[in-house]
């Protein structure tokens, strides 16, 4: 298993190394975001780990510059600030984790090597159902050519029943690619959003494209509803 970690504190860098060399994970290193980023785009790895404070490039402009050339290598962000706007931020430019300095080693490995069971699944940049239309690099979302204003949480909702369109996936699905790692509250919470979203894509335009499955889960129709 091979990880890039690109961090600029040289100490807690090698530290963190050491550790994950240890635990059996070849590491890759760079302590500034163009040296990652150059990485990340020629080299096959199968997590980033990345700080957001670099040198050079900051952490969501690699993450932002990675999903827009198409890598969809999974990406857990360190970062020593803590608050909800960090987090969004970092789900937004496409992070699938995130963890806040100072971390315990141990959690460290354990997000590590649940983003290597993941994986990192091809994801096409533009995605369509219908005439609903959702742009993966721009983050815009039309339906019949009209722009759609969606939250971070909602386009990632989004995202993921347009990958699996004319599929049933459940809640736990959705939690599972949508949420953070370390979300344990109510699966209840993807229903709130299914509804946010029927009211934004399908209300508006007199359709229902998303579906709910009774006892199962939700199914977005392949020709958009």
């Amino acid at each position: 298993m091979r990880v890039l970690l690109v961090e600029d504190e040289v100490r807690l860098a090698e530290t963190v190394r050491r550790g994950l060399v240890a635990e059996g994970f070849v590491v890759d290193l760079a302590h500034d975001g163009e040296v990652g980023l150059e990485a990340a785009e020629t080299s096959s790895y199968d997590v980033v780990v990345l700080d957001i404070m670099l040198p050079r490039l900051n952490g969501y402009d690699v993450c932002r510059r990675m999903r827009a050339a198409g890598i969809w290598t999974p990406v857990l962000m360190l970062t020593a600030k803590d608050g909800e706007y960090d987090e969004v931020d970092a789900f937004d430019l496409g992070a699938d984790d995130y963890l806040t300095k100072p971390f315990s080693f141990v959690v460290l490995v354990a997000r590590v090597r649940a983003l290597v069971r993941r994986g990192a699944p091809e994801r096409p940049a533009l995605l369509t159902a219908g005439d609903l239309s959702l742009d993966l690099g721009a983050r815009r979302v039309t339906r019949a050519g009209e722009d759609i204003s969606l939250t971070p949480r909602e386009f990632g909702v989004l995202a993921y029943l347009m990958r699996h369109r004319g599929d049933v996936v459940s809640k736990t699905e959705i939690l599972q690619s949508v949420w953070d790692l370390n979300y344990d509250g109510d699966d209840n919470v993807v229903e709130v959003y299914v509804g946010y979203l029927r009211r934004k894509i399908d209300q508006p335009f007199g359709r229902r494209a998303i579906e709910t499955v009774r006892g199962v889960g939700y199914r977005l129709e392949g020709n958009g509803g």
